[in-house]
């Protein structure tokens, strides 16, 4: 397997005015009335990305992301291995980046991430894309879990670990052993918890987003 993606194409874009407000007053609370060098400064940066728009057009809006993917026989034979490769490193990198939560189902997540629940008052009140106290943790328990089962999947002999020492049969060889001791109730959990992981990944898949 290939896969090549290259960046977004960018655009040109002047931020003279943008750029020095936010260095004066922060990205908020900018004041409603401008002084005059203030007013120029906007005056020049909507000039300049007039003549940015023209090379836009002409360039850079026409072009779009190169992306070119080759995928090979063997890629598919355990296809649900191959794409741990991809998925998880991808999915790590968006948990140390992400910028923001989708709405996470409470059916989802344990009972201590369900947060407080708001009075009747309170949602008549309530602006609207105000969350409560546990929206972010939601997403990064969602994300936990299904990092969880990807790298499991990426281990081939995750299920040894409930598995002690193989004792061989009286007759030598494998033949009519038997292991150790097995832990059965605790393999089913961890089955169960991949299997959610995945339920997880699909369920969300629309929300991996920066």
């Amino acid at each position: 397997m290939k896969v090549k993606i290259r960046p977004y194409p960018n655009r040109l874009q002047s931020r003279v005015y943008e750029n020095y407000m936010i260095k004066k007053y922060g990205y908020v609370n900018w004041p409603n009335e401008h002084s005059r060098f203030e007013n120029t400064l906007e005056w020049l940066e909507d000039c300049m990305q007039g003549v940015y728009n023209v090379f836009n057009w002409i360039w850079f809006d026409r072009r779009q992301q190169r992306v070119k993917v080759h995928i090979d026989p063997w890629d598919t034979w355990s296809m649900d291995h191959t794409l741990t490769y991809i998925v998880l490193p991808m999915l790590k990198q968006l948990k140390e980046t992400k910028q923001g939560a989708p709405y996470v189902d409470l059916e989802d997540v344990p009972k201590e991430l369900h947060g407080k629940k708001l009075t009747k008052k309170q949602k008549e009140q309530a602006l609207p894309g105000v969350v409560d106290d546990k929206h972010f943790e939601r997403w990064d328990w969602v994300l936990d879990e299904m990092i969880f089962a990807f790298e499991q999947k990426n281990r081939d002999n995750w299920e040894e670990d409930y598995y002690g020492p193989y004792i061989e049969g009286e007759g030598g060889g494998i033949l009519g052993g038997h292991f150790e001791w097995t832990d059965d109730e605790g393999r089913k959990k961890h089955q169960e918890r991949m299997s959610n992981g995945f339920r997880l990944f699909g369920k969300y898949y629309e929300n991996l987003w920066n």
